[in-house]
């Protein structure tokens, strides 16, 4: 369960590290939830 934890916190930090500000943690968010609306669409 330990190393579970770890590895999610560890994906976490790369993904956040990669976006480097919130505005880009934005961006991403609101991409993905596009990527999601026009999948859904179809």
């Amino acid at each position: 369960m330990n190393k579970l934890i770890t590895v999610f916190f560890l994906a976490l930090a790369l993904t956040l590290s990669a976006c480097n500000t919130l505005k880009g943690v934005g961006q991403d968010l609101q991409k993905a939830g596009e990527k999601i609306e026009d999948a859904a669409k179809k």
